[in-house]
């Protein structure tokens, strides 16, 4: 009897199903921050339960071997689950982890998000493995774990466990906020129900209902007949856009111990038109993501980054729209073209020319290629250039230099004096890179006085995605970011991105608190350049002509999240049990969406999904304004 029980307690099934009910509690713990709760028990443990029966009723040989791969692919998926939701706040899903490939491009931000205590989800196959090496007598473990589980135990227990899981899931099939519904499924139950569940975003509406005027009505927009203001005023002026990288609004105006933080924004602010209430909309791809929504007006697909779900379609494009107005159009960055497929994408976008690393060198090298200041520098002694032989340039400028996470600036760089406190905390890394970001820009004003290009140009610049996600903060910067704000930092200041125009002569100087985000970019730049966009499909509006706006988010808040003219939405099961955060200069009361506004956000997200799928695909990258690299300049 002894011996009977002694094989079964230290049978594979059971050692294994405690050290998985560690794995669960610990990664719930990081998400949910629960304590001790039947629910883990509920929802996790069928699914591993059913994964362990198919194992006894199968496996003849090597079972323990076969026990420790399936522990390793389950604490990966765990651990994977655990580090994306302290960056992106969301539940990782096998679309996210096809990118993994480009861990090795970001692992500094990476480390910066594990704790140390994260690691110890794998302890457990460290010292297994240790002691199967060395031990010799733990070997006998091997023979213990060949012992078989009775077929028909096995057997009912496959069936009790999937079926306890199918319902589970099934209950929870409608539930809109992924990071709730995984509560209600479970981690590994929500990690294969959306392997074979297309989502409704996924679900394409018929193209012939996505028109203009459906887009309108359901943006709550007026057409007028009349002339929009500021129609053409920039023709045939170069039209410059910096997309500022990691960059959030709170940073402009912010003194910190009496230092400016950004002198160089501010003094940009008093010239040009301020939008303080722009919010990012960028999905997996971040800002490659920004870049294709800043170009399109469209928004980012129900899965992936937009450059592995979108590029192989015709897309219509603000470049494409430059091109046919006489322009020369080109993009600036100095990472490789290949990181996020923009060697696909910018042709996909309708780009004459690219300039990616290859082209800028590793001079004075910060993140991952030259510094903003070099980035500046040359591309705008390129486009002066471009001017010399008669043409207008339309182009976009991706900064990089104060990437997460934050710590690439050289010792030797002068700094902000910053208090102690400060020092090596991840606010006050983050405050310093945008520092040198904002003085980068300086460079950049200078060489466009100095090449004569100033007052011949309009200024676009904007934050591509937040910099300090709200999940992975520890109580200092929580603290340090409660006392620069005044308030404690939430979705409202972490979404919030600043955009500037400046168009010298044209623009009068303005601060615009409506709501706006990076859709709405390519139509206000069309009005000023008098590109017509007449009947076009495109789902932003121009922010100098509306102020009303409603927009639909994804990914960096859960499916059915919306900013209105008042409020953040995040949906809970459903829309009745939704959640509000006031805008940030907002000291009223939160206003609830209407269930009319939730659904026409919803829709937006699945016509715009629909019509790019119904577009005809890129004719092997050889329409007018084919991609060319600066190197055939």
């Amino acid at each position: 009897m002894n011996r009977t029980w002694k094989t079964w307690l230290w049978s594979p099934f059971v050692v294994f199903t405690v050290i998985m009910t560690l794995k669960f509690y610990m990664s719930w713990n990081v998400i949910y921050d629960i304590g001790f709760s039947w629910k883990p028990l509920l929802t996790e443990l069928p699914i591993i339960w059913a994964i362990f029966a198919v194992i006894e009723l199968l496996a003849t040989k090597r079972k323990l071997g076969i026990y420790l791969f399936v522990n390793l692919l389950l604490t990966a998926v765990y651990f994977a689950v655990i580090m994306y939701y302290k960056y992106f706040g969301i539940i990782v899903t096998y679309h996210a982890l096809a990118q993994v490939g480009q861990v090795g491009e970001v692992k500094g931000s990476v480390f910066q998000l594990m704790h140390a205590s994260f690691l110890l989800i794998f302890i457990d196959i460290v010292l297994i493995g240790l002691a199967l090496t060395f031990y010799r007598r733990f070997r006998g473990w091997a023979k213990l774990s060949a012992v078989r589980v009775p077929r028909i135990a096995s057997a009912v227990l496959l069936v009790a466990a999937i079926a306890c899981s199918v319902v589970t899931i099934w209950k929870h099939d409608s539930v809109l906020n992924e990071v709730r519904q995984t509560e209600e499924m479970g981690i590994i139950n929500y990690e294969l129900y959306k392997v074979v569940r297309t989502s409704d975003a996924e679900r394409t509406i018929p193209v012939a209902e996505v028109t203009r005027s459906a887009i309108d009505e359901l943006k709550g927009l007026t057409p007028s007949t009349e002339t929009p203001a500021h129609w053409a005023e920039a023709k045939g002026r170069n039209v410059i856009v910096i997309q500022l990288e990691a960059f959030q609004n709170f940073l402009i105006d912010l003194n910190v111990e009496g230092q400016e933080v950004t002198p160089v924004l501010n003094q940009l602010k008093s010239e040009g038109v301020y939008f303080n209430h722009m919010f990012q909309m960028v999905g997996q791809g971040n800002t490659s993501d920004a870049e294709f929504i800043t170009n399109t007006s469209f928004y980012v697909p129900p899965v992936g980054a937009a450059t592995d779900e979108y590029i192989n379609y015709s897309l219509p494009s603000l470049p494409k729209r430059f091109n046919a107005a006489g322009y020369l159009t080109a993009t600036f960055h100095t990472n490789d073209v290949k990181f996020w497929h923009r060697n696909e994408m910018y042709p996909a976008l309708g780009f004459d020319y690219y300039y990616d690393k290859s082209w800028y060198g590793e001079d004075d090298t910060i993140a991952f290629g030259s510094s903003d200041k070099i980035l500046y520098d040359k591309a705008i002694d390129e486009i002066a250039n471009i001017n010399k032989s008669g043409k207008s340039v339309y182009a976009n400028i991706i900064s990089m230099s104060s990437h997460h996470p934050f710590n690439f600036l050289p010792e030797s760089m002068p700094k902000l004096k910053l208090p102690e406190k400060y020092e090596g905390s991840f606010a006050g890394n983050y405050i310093q890179s945008e520092h040198y970001a904002d003085e980068a820009l300086g460079v950049l004003i200078n060489k466009m006085k100095e090449t004569g290009i100033w007052d011949n140009s309009v200024l676009v610049i904007y934050g591509d995605h937040m910099g300090l996600p709200v999940y992975s903060l520890d109580d200092t910067d929580r603290e340090l970011l409660e006392t620069v704000l005044g308030k404690p930092y939430s979705y409202s200041s972490m979404l919030n991105i600043p955009l500037l125009v400046v168009a010298p002569g044209l623009l009068q100087s303005e601060v615009r608190t409506q709501t706006a985000g990076q859709i709405d970019i390519m139509p206000t730049i069309a009005n000023l350049a008098g590109l017509s966009l007449k009947d076009d499909i495109y789902f932003g509006q121009d922010l100098l002509n509306h102020t009303s706006n409603l927009l639909p988010e994804r990914y960096y808040l859960p499916s059915g999240s919306l900013i209105g003219n008042k409020s953040i939405f995040v949906p809970g099961e459903k829309y009745d049990d939704g959640v509000v955060y006031p805008l940030p200069a907002d000291s009223n009361a939160p206003a609830y969406p209407s269930a009319d506004e939730f659904n026409r956000a919803l829709r937006l997200l699945k016509m715009s999904n629909s019509y790019i799928k119904s577009l005809p695909p890129v004719d092997g990258h050889t329409e007018p304004g084919a991609m060319r690299t600066s190197q055939q300049n």
